[in-house]
């Protein structure tokens, strides 16, 4: 388990990753993306938005999309977040979870 300052600079530095990652994917995709105290919002024209946060008390990164919570854990193997039921690191699940609420395949992440 993590100390809660190595946590937080895991999740900052990955967050920071992501956010200019999906500042990117904003020239493809109709999504807009924004950092709310940290956290970061996913907005679709539809009106769905994706949360995306920071829980230090149990050391994880959540993911509130598709009517679903998803809890990454610190891999330090992987020197990534990932997701332990599908085993995918924090970008290439948040990409795969756009490109499904978008219905096509547009963002690579």
């Amino acid at each position: 388990m993590l100390d809660e300052i190595a946590f937080r600079n895991h999740a900052d530095a990955a967050l920071h990753s992501l956010m200019q990652s999906l500042i990117t994917a904003e020239e493809s995709a109709d999504i807009e993306v924004e950092d709310q105290a940290g956290a970061l919002q996913v907005s679709f024209e539809d009106g769905t938005r994706f949360v995306i946060s920071p829980n230090a008390p149990v050391q994880q990164i959540w993911i509130s999309a598709l009517s679903t919570s998803f809890k990454l854990d610190w891999s330090e193997a992987r020197q990534d977040f990932v997701l332990g039921k599908t085993d995918e690191p924090l970008k290439p699940l948040v990409g795969r979870l756009i490109n499904q609420q978008l219905g096509e395949d547009v963002v690579k992440m």
